[in-house]
């Protein structure tokens, strides 16, 4: 059996000691470094994707009813049912700006009240994203609808009104697999189920993110 942990339970800051370091590919929103670390006495190497982090929104109407787009992802060659969500890969752009900007784009919709969510590491063995999802309620439609970018993948990006409920059943039956779309929708749920439980403010310290910056580990944009 594993000795038990006597510390605090939360993530922290602990980089390893780095012994080599190469750049093998960028691209246009990201890179993949090769790093030679030692860990535990090992001289080990690894394939990271160094990535510039995202937003995504669970958006909440009146009636407890979550916003979902679909959406195409070529990596998969799926449509999928996801929060409006997007890539902070604006120069110096604040994170909560970029969320509000990216729930206009992609569903035509603005937000007097937002909190933050849920903060998380998308893939963490292999990639330095980190994603914050906002909480967005008291919404109204914009008089002039959705802004589309005219990027392909958001060209058509049809709306769907699901209650809180129901979409924890889609969740954990497997039809949405979407990881902001789970996360929040979960998230969101533990939240209307415990009385008392305060969310963080939309400007609340994102701890994750500063890492990654002193680390060198987001991509110049």
């Amino acid at each position: 059996m594993s000795e038990p942990w006597l510390g605090q339970v939360a993530d922290s800051l602990d980089p390893a000691e780095l012994l080599a370091h190469e750049t093998v590919h960028v691209g246009g929103k990201w890179r993949v470094d090769v790093e030679t670390i030692e860990i535990a006495g090992q001289r080990v190497t690894r394939d990271i994707l160094i990535h510039p982090g995202a937003v995504a929104v669970l958006v909440l109407n009146e009636r407890d009813e979550v916003l979902l787009i679909r959406q195409y992802r070529q990596p998969l060659g799926m449509f999928l049912f996801e929060t409006p969500a997007g890539l902070l890969d604006v120069p110096d752009e604040n994170p909560l700006a970029a969320a509000q900007r990216e729930l206009a784009e992609e569903a035509g919709v603005v937000a007097a009240r937002w909190d933050t969510l849920v903060d998380f590491y998308n893939s963490p063995g292999g990639s330095s994203e980190a994603i914050r999802i906002y909480l967005a309620r008291e919404i109204s439609g914009l008089p002039s609808g959705r802004i589309v970018t005219g990027e392909a993948e958001e060209i058509d990006l049809p709306v769907a009104w699901v209650p809180l409920p129901h979409a924890v059943d889609l969740v954990l039956s497997g039809a949405l697999g979407n990881p902001t779309a789970v996360l929040g929708i979960l998230a969101a749920w533990a939240w209307r189920s415990s009385p008392g439980c305060e969310l963080r403010g939309a400007k609340a310290p994102w701890g994750a993110r500063e890492g990654l910056k002193t680390q060198g580990r987001l991509p110049a944009v």
